[in-house]
């Protein structure tokens, strides 16, 4: 019994040690205040810190106004990576949206966000800024 448990604790080791893993610039973008129809696309840059290839299996986002797009090829240790999203622009009115990350990274899910506030025109870009 202490061997097999001696072999599972050397096992858990082994794999921790040799896990990927990655280190975001920043987990949060915030748009701030942009104008109706504006530009909705922003990427999160990444590094692979870990000492193995790190696969992005699949990103989700919480609605279908956000879109984002992973990179296919493995990202090897020391490399750096970026994951785009696009916002749907369209709608006016504040938003904070979730994107999930699913990898073989130690931390099988991430999640990152956006945020921001979409005004109708210049001149109600500047109000709200005045408050």
């Amino acid at each position: 019994m202490r061997t097999i448990l001696s072999i599972i604790a050397v096992c858990f080791i082994t794999l921790s040690v040799n896990a990927q893993e990655f280190k975001f610039e920043t987990e949060v973008i915030n748009y701030g205040k942009i104008t109706l129809g504006s530009e909705g696309k922003r990427v999160f840059e990444f590094t692979n810190v870990g000492d193995a290839p790190l696969v992005i299996k699949d990103i989700k986002s919480t609605c279908g106004c956000t879109v984002p797009s992973k990179p296919e090829k493995p990202i090897m240790p020391g490399e750096k990576g970026k994951i785009e999203v696009s916002y749907d622009t369209k709608r006016p009115g504040g938003f904070s949206k979730a994107i999930t990350i699913y990898s073989n990274a130690k931390q099988e899910r991430k999640m990152l966000k956006i945020k921001g506030y979409i005004v109708k025109d210049a001149k109600e870009k500047a109000q709200k800024s005045s408050m």
